[in-house]
């Protein structure tokens, strides 16, 4: 590997299947560290209750086509003897760990649109809970001290929305939804000031509208054809693939200054404008800039060229 930034450190991306979480892993690794990329979809034992194909064995095989190293870890991050099991793991391998990123959810399956709390399905919302809210707290009390045992690192919180989006009630998405992305922002501030006098620099990071392997799908195009898309779809012309955000957080996380940014919550376009990383295409995605400048609803199609 020409540039290594990140040689010689330890990353733990948690929820690193698909989507966000699957670019992450990767492109930590091609920055140098040593990836352990958890999930519960595996090869070996079968998809989880998200019911997608990808697994976690997939992402360790892009890891090394990007010239990384790492493992698959097949683990239920909402069982906190799993996630304990996994950091002795990384504590008996390595001996540190400098880079954590919680990206686990997948409770979108459980998701009822427009439903209020009252006429929400109560189990398939606390099961929403459980897996967008709990398996952060957990996986964070559990391997935060050995971040901490390596002499400090670096947390990152995967969320969905900027904090003055999420301070606000996110109409349409339904009690569950909403909530789970509120208490991550809140995560962020509750372990920043808890961190405020220990060396582990804790942000949040949100994607765009991002398209991942399930969203392309639903519009019914692919990588290469989702500009047809952005024809019919408002707002569609500003996504971003994953990559763009993975690499806006490796950057980060090779960032000798990367605490100046603590207790915040960074889009993809702000860690851009940080470290001049661009999406795969060049372009320079944004958003959530789109979203203020013009709110959720009347933008236009095509491909936006002022929020790329």
């Amino acid at each position: 590997m020409a540039e290594t930034p990140l040689s010689g450190s330890v990353a733990l991306v948690a929820g690193a299947t698909r989507g966000a979480g699957r670019a992450l892993a990767v492109e930590l690794a091609r920055a140098g560290a040593f990836v352990h990329a958890s999930g519960r979809s595996s090869r070996t034992s079968g998809a989880s209750e998200i019911e997608r194909p990808e697994t976690i064995e997939d992402t360790l095989d892009l890891v090394r086509e990007a010239g990384g190293d790492g493992v698959a870890e097949r683990v239920d991050h909402t069982r906190p003897e799993e996630v304990r099991a996994l950091v002795e793991r990384i504590r008996e391998r390595h001996g540190r760990l400098d880079v954590l990123v919680n990206d686990i959810f997948g409770g979108d399956r459980y998701a009822q649109f427009g439903t209020p709390l009252w006429e929400h399905d109560l189990e398939g919302g606390l099961r929403m809970l459980r897996m967008g809210i709990d398996t952060h707290v957990i996986t964070s009390a559990l391997a935060l001290p050995l971040v901490l045992e390596s002499g400090g690192g670096l947390l990152v919180e995967m969320t969905d929305g900027p904090s003055e989006v999420n301070r606000e009630y996110r109409q349409g998405v339904g009690f569950y939804y909403d909530y789970v992305k509120g208490c991550i922002d809140r995560l962020v501030t509750s372990l920043s000031a808890e961190l405020a006098e220990q060396p582990v620099t804790v942000v949040g990071v949100t994607p765009g509208w991002l398209r991942s392997e399930a969203m392309l799908e639903a519009f019914g195009v692919t990588e290469e054809t989702w500009a047809e898309a952005a024809e019919r779809v408002p707002g569609f012309g500003a996504s971003e693939t994953p990559t763009y955000v993975a690499r806006g957080v490796a950057a980060l996380a090779a960032d000798a200054d990367a605490a100046r940014h603590h207790g915040a919550v960074l889009t993809a376009r702000q860690l851009s404008d940080a470290y001049g990383v661009t999406d795969v295409d060049g372009s320079r995605p944004d958003c959530w800039g789109l979203i203020r400048d013009l709110g959720w609803h009347d933008q236009p199609t095509g491909l936006l060229p002022d929020y790329r």
